[in-house]
């Protein structure tokens, strides 16, 4: 596991503005785990990194009731997960998640739920919000694949 990798963001656009570049150096087989507690900025980045991958902008709502959402991105197809309301590991493979790890681009929110199923390839990305700053948000980001130290050079 590399040193995580930390990075303060001040506002909504800052957030967004980090996804849009991130988005720009992804392909399927690419995994991020957001982790962080309710209101602490998971799906405004994930809905930001999505929108800015697809070819027609279109409504990406939050998959918290769906569980999964998938969208036709440039470069394939990127799926965009809530788990916080699973009670079980076995429902991971109902939804059909860990075959997209493989082939899709695939955002995870609440990646604790996924338990042993969690991929060592992902990015992982901590949002912590800012007690003193309503609109701060400190990210940690830690992984073990390599790809993921030159695609985080190249959004720098």
């Amino acid at each position: 596991m590399n040193s995580p990798a930390s990075i303060t963001l001040t506002s909504p656009e800052e957030t967004a503005d980090l996804a849009s570049r991130l988005s720009a150096h992804l392909a399927p087989g690419d995994i991020i785990l957001l982790d962080g507690p309710i209101g602490s900025g998971k799906t405004h980045f994930a809905r930001n990194l999505i929108q800015s991958a697809l070819p027609v902008p279109e409504d990406v709502p939050s998959p918290t009731f769906t569980l999964v959402q998938v969208y036709d991105g440039e470069v394939g197809e990127i799926w965009h997960s809530d788990l916080y309301r699973l009670t079980s590991v076995d429902e991971i493979e109902e939804l059909g998640l860990t075959g997209a790890f493989d082939t899709a681009i695939c955002l995870v929110e609440w990646p604790d739920k996924l338990g042993p199923l969690q991929p060592a390839s992902a990015l992982l990305v901590q949002f912590h919000a800012d007690p003193a700053a309503e609109e701060t948000r400190h990210l940690t980001l830690t992984w073990s694949d390599p790809k993921w130290t030159e695609k985080l050079k190249r959004i720098a």
